[in-house]
């Protein structure tokens, strides 16, 4: 693997990389004239048909980098239906709907049938977009997958692959379907992957989907942009804790903040937070995995229209999603992953604005804190005090958690407005059952033995059997004489081993 670190030359302009004119056209209208080091580096190696590696932090233009080749390469030739003649695998719906706004901007100029398979869409529809022919399909690997097995898709005709956010596809799960993926597909296709970290066991995996790339590395791998100022700030442990440092934060911020997004770890406490900040009267709205499709995509627009301040989500907004004006995040869960960081912060300070980005540490995140300072080569300084200044307050006032049984109250009054007694409940009185006396088990014992006996007799031809008929009669006369004699006991009314009907598998004789 040929390994080439690029950097863009100050003079460099988007018409020294070789794209068409009708692709310079697009770029100039968009209002860029310069590439930015990712796109100068790699762009030229694409253009010329080689596979690419390219490593670059978050928010420096990866996706124009293969955005804009792919369409100076695409205007020879045409689709065939079912046939799409590139493909790009995103590990999310929301950068694979970014990438296809990127195609729709930067290919105003081509007549591209443009394909997008995604989740939460209807099928029919992403079908008849395929039966018309995908000059570029963009999907999740598990929805395309979902139309290959359908029938509804050929990949025999894709001349270019590109795999988005590698680390991620190849970390999350997606291994086995993009190893499926490139079996389907024609060996001599080109691969471009591209990624804001590339830890070296991910690097390894990359070498059996590329041949003799060109790795283009504009800056250090997991590097944080340098327009981005971090600060770590302590929290006690309790969510009601989380939720006053965070409000404490906003408001701080104050008319700094233009919008911002909190990162949560899981989808139940973005969820919780939102209602907390809906609740403290703040502009917020809520993004995670589990919502509908058309609810995500409402949320993004409101948020980038600027209808929403504050958006809670989980990592799905972490990755590559272009937002330009987002002023500030707020982690107010510390990643688990250390290169999840990297990509949360980079929501901010892009296209080389400021910004800033705030992470909530409780004393049990030291560890996660400590993996981030080794990935990024940077110790993050604390905003007002580290860890062992913490005071954890007495509690929220909208979201506490359910007492238990037995947990002694809370302080204040109780629904009458009268003080409670913060006295301990008195325990109930242990009450121990005395311990039943023992059964005389001689009568079932006898009687067990005395039919095994007989059942071995039968079996040996030593007895004559009984008919049916009298069998069971016999059978109940037993237990009438046995009732009979329990009925005579003191303790009638208990049941000693299997009562009046003994199964059936007892009364099998075993070989000793």
């Amino acid at each position: 693997m040929s390994e080439d670190t690029q950097t863009a030359p100050e003079a460099l302009t988007f018409a020294d990389l070789g794209l068409s004119p009708k692709v310079l056209s697009a770029v100039t209208d968009a209002g860029y004239t310069q590439p930015t080091p990712i796109q100068a580096g790699a762009i030229p190696h694409a253009l010329q048909g080689k596979d690419v590696l390219g490593i670059a932090q978050t928010g420096t233009g990866k996706t124009a980098s293969f955005v804009l080749p792919m369409l100076t390469r695409l205007e020879k030739g045409r689709a065939r239906a079912r046939m799409p003649r590139t493909l790009i695998l995103e590990p999310t719906r929301e950068l694979a709907a970014q990438v296809e706004e990127n195609f729709v901007k930067y290919g105003k100029n081509h007549r591209l049938n443009i394909a997008l398979l995604i989740g939460g869409v209807s099928f029919d529809e992403q079908e008849k977009k395929l039966e018309r022919g995908a000059d570029v399909l963009i999907a999740t690997p598990g929805r395309m997958l979902d139309h290959f097995e359908r029938g509804k898709l050929l990949l025999t005709g894709v001349e270019i692959l590109v795999i988005d956010e590698a680390d991620r596809m190849l970390d999350m799960g997606f291994i086995p379907d993009i190893e499926r993926i490139c079996k389907l597909i024609p060996f001599t296709r080109q691969t471009l992957f591209f990624s804001a970290t590339m830890p070296p066991e991910i690097t390894k995996l990359t070498e059996q989907f590329l041949h003799a790339p060109v790795r283009v590395e504009v800056s250090k791998a997991a590097s944080t942009s340098t327009n981005i100022t971090q600060r770590l700030v302590k929290s006690g442990p309790k969510p009601w804790d989380k939720r006053e440092t965070l409000r404490k934060l906003i408001n701080a911020e104050g008319d700094e903040i233009k919008n911002a997004i909190i990162f949560c770890n899981r989808k139940v406490d973005v969820s919780e937070l939102f209602r907390s900040l809906v609740k403290h009267d703040f502009d917020a709205g809520a993004l995670h995995g589990d919502m509908d499709q058309r609810a995500r995509m409402a949320m993004l627009a409101g948020f980038r229209d600027g209808k929403l301040k504050l958006l809670v989500a989980s990592d799905v907004a972490a990755r590559g999603l272009d937002i330009p004006e987002v002023s500030h995040v707020f982690n107010y869960d510390v990643p688990i992953h250390a290169e999840d960081y990297v990509h949360r912060i980079g929501r901010t300070g892009r296209a080389g604005r400021l910004g800033k980005a705030f992470t909530i540490v409780t004393k049990s995140d030291t560890k996660y804190v400590d993996a981030i300072h080794r990935l990024t080569g940077l110790e993050v300084e604390w905003h007002d005090g580290d860890l062992s200044t913490v005071v954890a307050s007495e509690g929220d006032d909208e979201v506490a958690p359910r007492r238990g049984r037995g947990a002694p109250r809370r302080a204040g009054k109780d629904r009458h407005g009268r003080e409670r007694d913060h006295k301990p409940r008195a325990e109930a009185p242990v009450v121990q059952a005395a311990a039943a006396p023992e059964a005389p088990v001689d009568n079932v014992v006898s009687d067990i033995d005395e039919r095994r006996e007989r059942k071995e007799a039968i079996r040996n031809g030593n007895a004559e059997r009984k008919p049916r008929a009298e069998h069971d009669k016999q059978r109940r006369d037993d237990r009438g004489n046995r009732r009979s004699n329990r009925e005579r006991e003191e303790d009638d009314d208990r049941t000693v081993g299997f009562g009046d009907d003994m199964p059936a598998f007892m009364l099998i004789a075993t070989n000793v």
